[in-house]
């Protein structure tokens, strides 16, 4: 599928637009589409040849014009006419966080930086702090900002690595030469971001499936061509390394390619004080080198003494301890999230019709959706005003006479003001089925300021949720430096969830924080927060996080049933 290739295009067509200083409208129309059609379950390709492109929300006649003609010729005449119209680094510095178009612009134009290495040295020798609009905190900004992009480049979302992995997994499944197969090393763990995409095969004719590994669609360039590893670069320019072993060293091959490098230290450390020896090829006795055990992962962890760990605690986090001792966590698993409440309609910045959205929910076999539209101070996302709202709700409530199967809550994504008020009076929050309270504006406060805001909106008594708490955005911005102590204590205090959101470049609250809040007996919400139906599919990287921190089934509001979130709720 060319879909993420066809994104791409017209996300660089919205930031070049961008660049130039189109109006808002106009970048806005291409960046929808370009998030629409990165997450379609369909082949756009399809699509265009049954002439049903705009058909697809937020895709009309001009763009749907020039899709087809990448499609048709592999590119798109005005973004070359546009490529020549603005300096290529010019792009690359959008990604810094703190840095939009007006502020690229202004540095192109009057200072002539045209790349991120001559921005880091201006920054560095004090040339931005005269400049109107800059200053001496600026430049720090942005070079932490580069020190942030640095870090992440080269490494793709949990959902373009889980997509291109789950693709390629099928497409191996179907050479009858491979006995066993899985994805293995960080992608198996489901970290936020991947490196490489790392697939493990069993088989007694590794050639054989060298020969049909390479010959993929997707795939752009060799890399490397040998008879135990292949590594191939895929047209989204991610590396994918397939290793074949033998079947009974598949279990122990798999075990080693999937932990962090400090879990596999351990395991082995605790392999030679039983005596034995670990590696990829299986697990030896250390007296003889025999071979005891290697086909499936656990057989491992029982012979050395240890329950079974889940590939998405393996960071050496404490999982081996409490492996040890009988302790793990009973993870939450996908099937048992029961519905979402972090969804946008067409009332606000979503693009489907709210019952869309319901029938996509039953489709996925929820039993209550939430319908969280933005709230009215937050203009650029449609904020819904006081006779907006009640429209809404009286379409639900019409909604939910006609469908029993599900219940459709009316909520509200209610910005916090930067004084940690709420955007709407107690008087509006209190007809709403659910509150989340989030920041959109006024990121620049600091540790102190940032933590009270959020904590002035959960002593609020209608507030349910706390929406992306730390409001980063992976690769683009740093999550704000919040005391995560507080934060949880005045959420235990006050009984707010606390969301992990889903959307694959937040997913926010991370791991680490996850864990955190669990151990400090915080609750969680997962959100999708999903602006299309296909979005909602995006719960299951939440769901990730979720595991990767050590959540049960207990600590999530998603798992209650419908019986439950109503009395839960109080409707």
């Amino acid at each position: 599928m060319k879909n993420q290739f066809v994104s791409d295009i017209l996300y660089q067509i919205a930031d070049l637009l961008d660049l130039k200083g189109e109006i808002f409208f106009k970048t806005r129309a291409y960046r929808i589409a370009a998030q629409t059609i990165e997450v379609l379950d369909e082949d756009i390709e399809k699509i265009a040849k049954e002439e049903r492109l705009e058909e697809i929300p937020g895709i009309g006649s001009a763009i749907a014009k020039k899709i087809k003609e990448l499609l048709d010729t592999n590119k798109i005449e005005y973004f070359e006419k546009l490529k020549k119209e603005i300096p290529p680094g010019l792009l690359k510095m959008l990604n810094i966080s703190g840095l939009g178009p007006k502020k690229v612009s202004k540095l192109f134009k009057e200072l002539n930086i045209k790349t991120i290495d001559e921005l880091r040295d201006a920054c560095k020798k004090g040339k931005l702090r005269d400049l109107d609009g800059f200053g001496e905190i600026t430049e720090r900004n942005i070079l932490r900002g580069i020190k942030l992009m640095e870090k992440t480049s080269g490494r793709v979302l949990l959902n373009l690595a889980s997509e291109n992995g789950e693709s390629y997994i099928a497409y191996l499944k179907k050479n009858k030469a491979i006995n066993k197969i899985s994805i293995a090393g960080s992608l198996r763990r489901k970290k936020e971001t991947i490196g490489d995409i790392d697939i493990l095969a069993a088989s007694n004719n590794p050639e054989s499936v060298m020969d049909y590994f390479v010959n993929y669609e997707n795939v752009k360039r060799v890399l490397l061509k040998g008879s135990t590893k292949t590594s191939v670069l895929l047209n989204e320019d991610i590396q994918v390394d397939l290793r074949v072993v033998e079947d009974k060293s598949f279990g122990s091959a798999l075990q080693y390619f999937t932990g962090s490098k400090e879990h596999n230290v351990k395991m082995r450390s605790i392999a030679i004080k039983n005596g034995y020896k670990l590696n990829e090829y299986g697990l030896f006795s250390k007296k003889d080198e025999g071979f005891i055990v290697g086909e499936n992962e656990k057989e491992i962890y029982e012979k050395l003494g240890l329950k079974y760990i889940e590939p998405e605690l393996r960071e050496n986090r404490g999982e081996i301890e409490a492996s040890l001792k009988n302790d793990l966590p009973d993870l939450v698993e996908y099937q048992d999230i029961k519905g979402d409440f972090h969804v946008h309609s067409v009332y606000s910045d979503g693009f489907e019709t709210i019952e869309n959205i319901v029938k996509k929910a039953i489709r996925l076999g929820y039993e209550y959706i939430g319908i969280a539209d933005h709230s009215q101070s937050l203009i650029v996302a449609k904020g819904l005003s006081e006779n907006r709202i009640e429209k809404k709700r009286k379409e639900i409530e019409d909604i939910n006479k006609k469908m029993k199967d599900i219940r459709v809550l009316c909520g509200t994504e209610c910005d916090i003001k930067a004084d940690g008020k709420m955007d709407y009076s107690n008087r509006i929050l209190k007809n709403f089925d659910f509150v989340y309270a989030a920041i959109h504006t006024n990121f620049k406060m600091s540790s102190k300021e940032i933590t009270k805001r959020i904590i002035s909106a959960m002593e609020n008594e209608y507030v349910d949720f706390i929406a992306h708490p730390s409001c980063r955005i992976l690769g683009r911005r740093e999550g704000f430096d919040l005391d995560m102590n507080k934060i949880f204590d005045a959420a235990k205090r006050t009984d707010t969830y606390l969301e992990i959101n889903s959307f694959p470049d937040r997913l926010d609250l991370n791991d680490i924080q996850v864990k955190f809040g669990k151990e400090k007996k915080v609750k969680f919400v997962l959100g999708s927060d999903s602006h299309n139906i296909n979005h909602l599919s995006f719960l299951k990287y939440g769901i990730s996080t979720a595991r990767r921190g050590w959540l049960e089934k207990k600590d999530i509001l998603n798992t209650k049933n419908k019986k439950e979130i109503i009395k839960h709720l109080e409707l």
